[in-house]
């Protein structure tokens, strides 16, 4: 790599990496202010707070890597253009090919940089975001069980604990059921332990007592008991059965699904197919748009006014491919024989990529075969 292409793509990587960094900043501020309320509100600590946004970064990256390329293109080319540095490069002989080379080279970059993170690094973390997720809803003592207070976690249910010990054991614990129509239900217990089993939570109720009120007949049931056990499944707003999630599932998983193992995952085999696939279609778009955005800069001659027509051409130009691979997913995910659709966005990007820097590489000879560029008449 020569001495201009390593000028060009170290600008490139540091304004890329200025970027990266704002708009990750703002996604992670969005997403952090949703994770605060859902789990500092429900009692949960700092750490776990800050473990939720973490996992949700590599996702966060995928999405807002590809935007950081493009605007840091644009920005590096129409600040060379504007200081004259296009110009002297261009006298110094060098083509508009050569010129795209550095660009290409940070497209890989950034195809690689999208293929680690979409195939490894976020499905492991939305992986660990799920287990975490589950574990932290099992958490009662954090979500929903405070000393001293009526909790209602969900409607029907109301929940009141005078002391929790320093090993886990509820004194004096009050619990309403009141989720079946026409039948309320009170549980009071001396003592009681929360134990965890292979279908979710169980709270292990001593020395109590129930009482069922039928709302039709008023009639009221006392029953005591020594030791009862309670279905929490209702009180976590689910079971314990693990729900699964296509961004959580490896690519090699995805590309191999067939209907058996769609079906036993509660997941189509469509949407599985074209989710692999488009991970990979994913890192090759990501190439181009860089491209796009220089090889637009560089098709208007010089300006005082600046390069806005190009920079809109350029903007105009990405904005349909988000459209066809839009498109293109919508047909995927319903038919599995159209998992091929998935590449159809980076190769309308590689063409247009193409068809832009031929028309830069030709306005460029036409430029050197007649006066300098920005030259003044005397």
């Amino acid at each position: 790599m020569g001495r201009y292409d390593r000028y060009i793509l170290t600008q490139l990587i540091v304004l890329f990496a200025f970027f990266s960094f704002v708009l990750i900043s703002v996604y992670w501020i969005n997403e952090a202010v949703d994770l605060f309320d859902s789990l500092i509100a429900d009692g949960q600590t700092l750490s776990v707070f800050l473990e939720f946004t973490a996992l949700t970064l590599p996702q966060i990256m995928i999405m807002v890597l590809p935007v950081a390329g493009f605007v840091a293109t644009l920005y590096i080319f129409n600040k060379m253009i504007a200081e004259s540095e296009m110009v002297v490069l261009q006298t110094a002989g060098l083509s508009a090919l050569r010129l795209l080379r550095p660009v290409l080279v940070f497209g890989l970059i950034l195809g690689l940089l999208v293929a680690v993170l979409g195939n490894v690094l976020a499905p492991a973390a939305r992986s660990q975001f799920i287990d975490r997720s589950q574990e932290v809803r099992e958490d009662l003592s954090g979500r929903f069980l405070r000393e001293g207070q009526f909790i209602t976690p969900t409607v029907g249910l109301t929940v009141y604990l005078r002391d929790i010990t320093e090993f886990g054991e509820f004194r004096d614990l009050f619990l309403q059921d009141r989720s079946e129509q026409g039948t309320e239900v009170t549980y009071t217990a001396a003592r009681a332990l929360l134990l965890r089993s292979p279908t979710g939570l169980r709270l292990v109720m001593l020395n109590g007592m129930a009482q069922t009120l039928d709302a039709t007949t008023q009639r009221l049931t006392t029953i005591r008991f020594e030791e009862f056990t309670y279905d929490l499944s209702a009180l976590m707003g689910g079971g314990g059965l693990r729900s699964h999630d296509l961004r959580e599932l490896s690519t090699r998983v995805l590309l191999g699904a067939d209907a058996e193992t769609a079906q036993g995952l509660g997941l189509s085999e469509a949407q599985m197919r074209f989710s692999g696939h488009e991970r990979i279609a994913r890192a090759l778009f990501v190439i181009f748009p860089p491209l796009i955005a220089a090889a637009c800069l560089m098709l208007g001659r010089f300006s005082r006014f600046g390069v806005w027509p190009q920079m809109l051409l350029a903007v105009a130009l990405v904005i349909p491919l988000q459209m066809a691979g839009n498109a293109a997913e919508a047909a995927g995910i319903r038919n599995t024989d159209l998992r091929w659709m998935a590449y159809a966005q980076p190769a309308l990007a590689a063409a247009l990529a193409a068809l832009l820097s031929a028309a830069a590489m030709t306005g460029s000879r036409r430029r050197r075969s007649g006066p300098p560029q920005g030259a003044v008449a005397p």
